[in-house]
């Protein structure tokens, strides 16, 4: 007799947790960890590419010194600052990896408004490579920073529908922080047009 109840009481509670969202949301969980460890490989794929770029363009002797220190110096911050698939419940830790990466960018951006001075540079077969890899590596961040917000969206969806939210507020589950969010007044702003220099004539 008390083997049966206890079959049937591992069949209702089974039937409970299956019925109140408990799978759904371990799922959608995993779904936004696996999207957010894509994200990161292909940020450690840039990372990876950044020596090279430098040595590329160092072997020219380029004269802007403080634009591959620069390059180097976001290079190195980006190493500091990890942010693993435990950690994305934290807005502060988030925006501090985002702020590195934007960093990396932006010194990236530099460095190739450097080459652009440098014909010998552009036209040279490995910093070409190196440049053909940087895009296609910065296109597939992209994609997968897509795919990590559509995971977190679809996470911070179901925790606040029912059933999947009694089981979320039972768990303790919260909304996880997007990628990007603390970008959106900057995006929305409209874009500052400046004539500093007078136009030189034909």
């Amino acid at each position: 007799m008390r083997r049966l109840f206890s079959r049937v009481l591992v069949m209702m509670m089974a039937l409970l947790l299956s019925g109140c969202g408990y799978n759904e949301l371990q799922r959608l969980d995993e779904q936004v960890a696996a999207s957010w460890s894509q994200v990161l490989n292909q940020y450690e794929r840039r990372a990876e590419l950044v020596p090279k770029l430098v040595a590329s363009v160092d072997a020219y002797k380029v004269h802007e010194r403080n634009v591959l220190e620069q390059v180097t110096a976001a290079r190195a911050r980006v190493g500091q600052v990890s942010l693993q698939a435990g950690d994305l419940d934290d807005p502060a830790m988030l925006q501090r990896f985002e702020q590195a990466q934007d960093a990396l960018s932006g010194s990236l951006s530099r460095l190739l408004a450097v080459s652009e001075r440098y014909p010998d540079l552009k036209s040279d077969g490995l910093f070409r490579d190196l440049m053909t890899q940087l895009e296609g590596t910065e296109n597939r961040i992209a994609v997968a920073r897509e795919r990590y917000v559509t995971a977190v969206q679809a996470w911070n969806q179901a925790i606040r529908q029912f059933p999947e939210l009694i089981m979320a507020r039972v768990l303790g589950y919260q909304p996880k922080p997007q990628y990007g969010l603390d970008k959106a007044d900057r995006v929305q702003q409209d874009p500052e047009v400046r004539f500093d220099q007078p136009a030189t004539p034909q």
